[in-house]
């Protein structure tokens, strides 16, 4: 086996930048994301944080999934969820344990007009970030002529990051609204500034339906136009027309919205941190090899076992007379050429400073390396 040390242009360190496809299906109760049906045991519409998660599908009622804990120490650090006379009701050293949130989703809310303001702390959250919005649009105002968010009738639209990675790419967002299977609304973000412009539908056409914040992963609808004709009990007390504001709406009754349907489509921009390391194989290098295959059949000795070594009080003696054998191409049927030694590169091996194992990179086809040859592995790692 050889060694070989990764010189200082040999290690480069990079970032990619990825776009992830994100679309969800909403219809009735249910959400779909980018078409997965129940996949590793993950609900519909989720995404799992980690792989905890999928393998948190295998535990029974009776056994202990994936959790996490804390030990009550002097420090008095405990979960918000248990209350102080069963904290002091504990004894010191004794753990603390939690479930773990475990998967992501697409979360939808409504708020009604004039709605009260305990109940519209979501939007009274977004005040600071709307304001600072609005050098792209001024529908990102929290309060202005345009519309008043602590009071107005809005649909929220909360997306982690999870889904879309560092930001929301712009001019991507686009919101579809059917009906029975027809597309009767869409608005788009076609400008690129935010401003999701309805862009079809009878009504309301080239009116902003609402506004998509890209860092913070929001999509915001204030569009409360009807636009189209169509009775639904979308906000489970009266039937309506479809509006932006019932976009995603489930109705009162799980049959309420059976005929409507939304889907949103986006795509993200993800930064993944990338290192490059060149692994060279250079002329008169690596051309032996320890496969048995390597040494010539039939030799004197035990035929079974060529690597057979002599054993004595004195010592362990390999044998050192084994022939090669002659893997060289050559027109005739009888190998009659000079001898070349070769060797098939199948996996390149990565070491620490301690020369532990740390990575096996392995090729999909064994490469020939003949000893007037040199490569150069390129291996990519995401970090």
């Amino acid at each position: 086996m050889s060694l070989y040390k990764f010189e200082r242009d040999d290690v480069l360190f990079n970032r990619i930048e990825a776009t992830p496809r994100v679309k969800f299906v909403l219809h009735t109760s249910s959400v779909i994301y980018n078409d997965r049906v129940n996949e590793f045991g993950v609900s519909n519409g989720d995404v799992a944080l980690s792989e905890l998660a999928t393998l948190s599908a295998s535990y029974g009622s009776d056994s202990i999934g994936p959790y996490q804990f804390i030990t009550k120490q002097g420090t008095r650090v405990g979960w918000k969820t248990i209350t102080l006379s069963d904290f002091n009701s504990l004894q010191f050293g004794e753990t603390l344990t939690a479930s773990l949130p475990m998967t992501a989703s697409l979360v939808n809310e409504y708020f009604p007009q004039g709605s009260d303001l305990d109940t519209r702390w979501q939007l009274e959250s977004l005040k600071n970030v709307s304001n600072s919005y609005t050098s792209l649009s001024d529908n990102y105002a929290f309060s202005s002529s345009l519309g008043d968010k602590s009071t107005q009738e809005i649909r929220l639209f909360s997306i982690p990051s999870i889904f879309y990675g560092a930001s929301i790419q712009k001019g991507t967002v686009d919101l579809r609204f059917y009906v029975t299977g027809t597309l009767v609304g869409r608005a788009q973000d076609i400008y690129r500034n935010g401003n999701l412009v309805q862009t079809h539908g009878d009504v309301g056409s080239g009116s902003v339906a609402g506004v998509v914040y890209y860092n913070e992963g929001f999509v915001l609808l204030t569009g409360s136009w009807d636009i189209t004709d169509h009775a639904e009990d979308y906000i489970g007390s009266v039937s309506s027309n479809p509006q932006w504001v019932y976009f995603g709406a489930t109705g009162s009754t799980s049959d309420s919205t059976i005929s409507s349907s939304y889907e949103i489509y986006m795509s993200g921009t993800q930064y993944l941190p990338v290192m490059t390391m060149l692994a060279h194989a250079p002329k008169a290098h690596l051309n032996h090899s320890n496969n048995a295959s390597y040494v010539a059949y039939g030799q004197a000795g035990d035929l079974a076992n060529p690597y057979r070594a002599d054993t004595s009080s004195l010592g362990f003696y390999e044998q050192t007379n084994l022939k090669i054998k002659n893997v060289g191409k050559y027109p005739y049927n009888n190998d009659t050429g000079s001898f070349k030694k070769e060797t098939y590169i199948s996996q390149i091996g990565i070491y620490d400073d301690q020369k532990n194992l740390i990575g096996i990179a392995k090729v999909a086809t064994p490469v020939r390396k003949r000893e007037n040859d040199q490569f150069t592995f390129k291996l990519k790692l995401d970090i």
